[in-house]
C-alpha cells in the first residue's frame, strides 16, 4: 500500500480498508494544526491508486466500505473522482460506501449534479473539518471560508443525498473569540443537517500558529475550565437530530446516538465535569499531548 506520511483514520467510523488517494492537505494553512505540516500535498498517481485497490481485493475481496484518504481526497475534481470510483468498482464490486474527510470549500467546484453522480457510485459520507462556524474565528485561524459557505455547501450535499459531520474545535478561538465561537457555530450546525456533530479540544501543538502567536502573548487559550464553559455553551445552543461526539481530556459520557433526546443528560454531565473536577490534572494531561 502507498501511504505517505502519519494515517489518520476516523476512530469513529465503523472499520474498513484505507485507500489513499491525495498526500497531504491541500490547504495546510490552519494555524491550530500541523497533521501534514511535512507531507506536500499532491494527488496520488493513479497507477498507485490502481494497484492499492488490487492489494485491498486481495486480502478483503468482499469488503463493502472504504475510507478514502489523505487530509481532504474531495478536493479532486468531479472527474478525477468519478475514475476512481469506476476503478474501485472494477476490482471490488460490493463496495457501497466510501467515505473521507474533506474541507468545505472542497466541494464548491462541483455542482449538485455531479454530487449525485459521486454518491450513486458510492460516496456516501463527508466528514467536514469546520472547526468554526463564526467568521472572525475562520478569520483568525486561517481557515478559508466563512460560516455562510459551510451552510451552502451543506446544502448542496442535503440535495445530493449525500451525509456529512461537522466537527467543532473547542477552544480554538482562544478567550477573545470564545462566546462568538460557540454560539455562531451551534447556530449554523443547527441550520444545517448534520448526521454527526463532532467535537475536540484545543491543543498548542509544535510547529502551529497558534503556538507561534501565544509564545508572543497574541493568543490567549481557555482554561480547562474555559473550554468545557465554552462547550457547555455550544451544547445550550445546539439542536440536531443525530449522533453527537466529543473527545475531551476525561470522559464525561457525553457521547450519544440521538443527540437532542440526549440534551439536558449531556448538559448535566457537563456541569457535573465543571463544578468537580481536578483542572489542574487536565490541563496537565492537554499539555502533554504530542498529536492527534
Amino acid at each position: 500500500m502507498h501511504y505517505t506520511g502519519t494515517v489518520y483514520r476516523n476512530p469513529y467510523g465503523p472499520p474498513s480498508p484505507l485507500l489513499e488517494i491525495t498526500q497531504g492537505c491541500s490547504h495546510n494553512k490552519c494555524k491550530f494544526c500541523n497533521m501534514y505540516s511535512s507531507v506536500k500535498f499532491q494527488p496520488s498517481p493513479m497507477d498507485w491508486i490502481e494497484e492499492d485497490i488490487r492489494e485491498i481485493a486481495a486480502f478483503y475481496p468482499e469488503t463493502n466500505r472504504l475510507q478514502l484518504l489523505s487530509a481532504d481526497p474531495f478536493v479532486l475534481g468531479f472527474e478525477r473522482l468519478n475514475e476512481i470510483c469506476d476503478l474501485i468498482h472494477k476490482y471490488l464490486p460490493n463496495v457501497e460506501i466510501m467515505t473521507m474527510a474533506a474541507r468545505v470549500d472542497n466541494i464548491m467546484d462541483k455542482s449538485v449534479e455531479e454530487l449525485k453522480i459521486l454518491k450513486d457510485k458510492g460516496i456516501a459520507e463527508l466528514n467536514l473539518g469546520a472547526e468554526s462556524a463564526d467568521d472572525e474565528t475562520l478569520k483568525s485561524v486561517n481557515k478559508g471560508y466563512g460560516g455562510q459557505d459551510i451552510l451552502e455547501q451543506c446544502e448542496k450535499l442535503d440535495k445530493a443525498g449525500i451525509d456529512y459531520w461537522l466537527t467543532f474545535l473547542n477552544g480554538v478561538g482562544g478567550v477573545e473569540h470564545t462566546i462568538n465561537h460557540a454560539v455562531n457555530s451551534a447556530r449554523i450546525f443547527s441550520e444545517a443537517n448534520p448526521t454527526v456533530v463532532g467535537t475536540g479540544g484545543r491543543v498548542l501543538f509544535e510547529g502551529t500558529g497558534l503556538l507561534a502567536l501565544y509564545k508572543k502573548g497574541k493568543f490567549q487559550p481557555l482554561t480547562e475550565k474555559g473550554l468545557m464553559e465554552e462547550l457547555k455553551l455550544f451544547i445550550e445552543n445546539l439542536d440536531f437530530n443525530g449522533r453527537f461526539i466529543t473527545h475531551h481530556t476525561v470522559s464525561m459520557d457525553l457521547n450519544n446516538v440521538n443527540f437532542r433526546d440526549n440534551k439536558k443528560r449531556i448538559l448535566e454531565n457537563l456541569q457535573h465535569g465543571i463544578d468537580n473536577f481536578d483542572m489542574d490534572r487536565l490541563s496537565k494531561i492537554r499539555n502533554n499531548k504530542r498529536g492527534l
